[in-house]
């Protein structure tokens, strides 16, 4: 039976999933993190579902029989991706199943900023009507939305943006003219010529060494007098401290889900800086949190678990090598008896020759099959006729370089 610890908030849905698979489910949503590495070396599960709780390195090391850390959502930054890697951990992720419900914080903190609800509510409870302070939005239709990071939250942004009637411009590694062109928006060549041209910004980006402080004051400098920046992705995305500056010397408007150094808990004191300048309007890291989009990740993460469960297959595994640094494939034709993978292995690690990947093709019958072994580096000439002809159930072999 498979063990599975739910070591974070979860929706009571995928619970049931991951019981009607026959799963040992541990639920334990308010393990602390400090407390992670214990439990798992304690309960040593197969699988480990988190939501933002983070996963040093020490608790992937603590359990033995990990295999599977599930991340109830799209970003990994919170999961020690490169221990996970170096300990033979399979990392996934529920990408997409957030889009909407991100998309529609990130509509609300503009118009939260273009209206300053939040000032207006706050004004109403203590009893004060201003409503000549307050009429003076900007409005948004006829406006520029730059949208920095078009996967599919920026996308599902767009769709919003444009139905408001704002023009939509984008820069995204990925985006080409013609996709652009496709989706009635602006193609830039960089995140700065996006900057330039919006009165809106939304940064819709990975937590990654390279986009850190993407925001930075040369990116503050860029921006119109009195814009819009609106960050859902990853606080480390922004400079707070240029941020800061660029709100109180050009009046720069900033709608935060995220935010530097932000508590990892569900609840705790937390006093940002930033917050607490005009103009800067913040919600707790909530753009998942709807109804709708975690019972979607829910389900999602049910599926990645019953897939790895059935087959040993990781569906959205995102430490998977993309590309093996195997230089030559081996094509041996076989009978399908025992002893003949290995009696090949035996060959190659007797020329210290490592095994890349692994592909073993079955034909109709089962009678023969083909390994596809990708290798280091060539075999010596006398090591494949080694294969050929050391074994009677080996039909051919044959070796050709990898293109690329």
């Amino acid at each position: 039976m498979l063990k599975v610890l739910v070591a974070d908030k979860f929706e009571k849905v995928g619970l049931d999933g991951l019981r009607e698979l026959q799963c040992n489910v541990v639920f334990e949503p308010d393990i602390p993190a400090a407390a992670l590495a214990a439990r798992l070396r304690e309960l040593d599960p197969k699988v480990l579902i988190v939501r933002s709780k983070k996963v040093p390195a020490a608790a992937l090391e603590a359990a033995a029989g990990l295999s599977l850390v599930s991340r109830a959502g799209a970003g990994i930054d919170n999961i020690a991706g490169a221990a996970a890697s170096r300990l033979g951990v399979f990392v996934s992720n529920c990408p997409g199943k957030n889009s909407i419900a991100v998309a529609e914080l990130v509509l609300g903190l503009i118009m939260a900023c273009d209206r300053r609800i939040p000032d207006q509510v706050a004004g109403l409870r203590a009893g004060t009507w201003n409503k000549a302070e307050f009429s003076k939005a900007r409005g948004l239709h006829g406006r520029t939305l730059g949208i920095i990071g078009l996967g599919q939250i920026g996308r599902e942004i767009a769709r919003r943006a444009q139905a408001f009637g704002m023009r939509v411009v984008a820069w995204s590694r990925q985006l080409t003219v013609e996709d652009a062109t496709r989706m009635a928006i602006g193609y830039c060549q960089t995140p700065l010529e996006v900057v330039r041209q919006s009165d809106v910004i939304t940064l819709n980006v990975a937590g990654t060494p390279e986009t850190e402080h993407l925001a930075n004051k040369e990116f503050f400098d860029a921006m119109q007098p009195g814009a819009y920046l609106i960050n859902t992705s990853r606080g480390s995305v922004v400079d707070e401290a240029a941020a800061a500056d660029a709100v109180r010397s050009k009046g720069i408007r900033l709608g935060l889900d995220v935010y530097q150094n932000e508590p990892s808990g569900g609840t705790g004191e937390f006093r940002p800086a930033i917050v607490g300048l005009p103009g800067v309007y913040g919600t707790h890291h909530v753009g998942a949190s709807t109804e709708q989009a975690q019972v979607a990740i829910a389900h999602e993460v049910t599926r990645i678990v019953q897939e790895f469960q059935a087959t040993g297959g990781v569906p959205n595994c995102v430490n998977r090598l993309a590309k093996s640094s195997a230089t030559h494939v081996l094509s041996v034709r076989h009978e399908n008896r025992p002893g003949v993978l290995a009696h090949v292995f035996n060959i190659l690690s007797d020329q210290s020759i490592n095994v890349e990947e692994v592909e073993n093709i079955i034909y109709h019958g089962a009678s023969a099959t083909l390994a596809r072994v990708h290798l280091s580096s060539c075999p010596a000439p006398e090591a494949l006729a080694r294969i050929r002809d050391g074994n009677v159930h080996v039909l051919s072999a044959e070796v050709r370089p990898i293109d690329g």
